[in-house]
């Protein structure tokens, strides 16, 4: 299969939207209502057009995969930093397990570096995030505000030392939670 990754545009947004909701249909840890996530942070101050991209077979030109990285905050009592997340990343059932997603999110790792971003932030599985090099965000005092398992928050410096002297409260935007 010969794929191509390029940024998401707004002829995609209809097609996208199924791709995340199928790819979300049977998925043990899901609201089922993903697809209304990534329609929420488009239309939201959180929205980085350049980290919304999309995986497409070339030969068909068929979305098979989406993932979106929107700004989030890290905040503590002396401070506020900017960070990114990335949620959520998408395949069609059909085509899981055969290296989409690990395309997806190494273009948008690289594209978030080249953009300037220093950190981010997923609310993932524990045994897949790690190979992209995400750790427990915990590490670094970076916690959630609400319950989550401490191995299911992760954070990854995409600059040298970018979490060294940050600590504090993961402040996803109220898109995220509407």
């Amino acid at each position: 299969m010969d794929l191509m990754i390029r940024q998401e545009e707004v002829e995609d947004y209809e097609v996208t939207e199924k791709v995340v909701k199928w790819a979300f249909a049977n998925a043990e840890q899901s609201d089922k209502k993903e697809h209304i996530l990534v329609s929420r942070i488009r239309d939201s101050d959180s929205f980085i057009p350049e980290l919304s991209l999309v995986a497409i077979d070339k030969e068909s030109k068929r979305v098979l995969g989406h993932i979106l990285l929107s700004k989030i905050k890290i905040s503590n009592k002396d401070q506020i930093v900017g960070s990114i997340a990335l949620a959520p990343v998408s395949v069609l059932p059909e085509y899981q397990n055969k290296g989409i997603g690990r395309l997806l999110i190494t273009e948008a790792l690289r594209k978030a570096t080249e953009l300037g971003y220093k950190s981010v932030i997923v609310l993932g599985h524990p045994e897949y995030y790690p190979k992209f090099g995400f750790k427990k965000a915990s590490i670094w005092g970076i916690k959630a505000s609400f319950e989550v398992p401490d191995e299911a928050l992760m954070a990854m410096e995409l600059r040298e030392n970018a979490l060294e002297k940050i600590s504090g409260i993961v402040e996803y935007p109220s898109v995220f939670f509407e």
